[in-house]
């Protein structure tokens, strides 16, 4: 069950991404067709950040502590392009433009997922 809450936080978080940024884009044609594909495209980015991001964190822990751990901010862009990157290979309709609109998206999710997550986990 916790899997499945921690799916749909992160296609939430996606979606208002998606929704307030200009670069980020899901152009799907119909709106079940657009909940599909952030679903999938959530299970995409969890599994990016759960193989990948351990392995950046190791091999760039002085990045980490000279930045004072704003280097993590650069690190959720990349995995953000590098789902989009991912979606495409798929043929999902998922788009991150460039740089700039993945590193304010990867703030929105990981905002709004962190919301989510707290506003659900009082619920237990």
């Amino acid at each position: 069950m916790g899997l499945l809450i921690r799916v749909l936080t992160t296609g939430v978080a996606l979606w208002v991404a998606a929704a307030v940024l200009d670069g980020v884009d899901v152009r799907a044609s119909t709106r079940a067709g657009e909940v599909g594909t952030l679903a999938v495209v959530a299970v995409i980015f969890g599994l990016v950040n759960l193989l990948i991001k351990p392995v950046i964190k190791v091999l760039g822990c002085a990045f980490y502590i000279l930045t004072f751990g704003l280097f993590a901010l650069v690190v959720n862009a990349a995995l953000l392009m590098l789902t989009s990157w991912a979606a495409g290979e798929l043929d999902l309709p998922f788009h991150v433009e460039w740089f700039w609109p993945a590193f304010w998206g990867a703030i929105i999710v990981g905002v709004v997922s962190w919301l989510l997550n707290a506003v659900l986990a009082g619920e237990d």
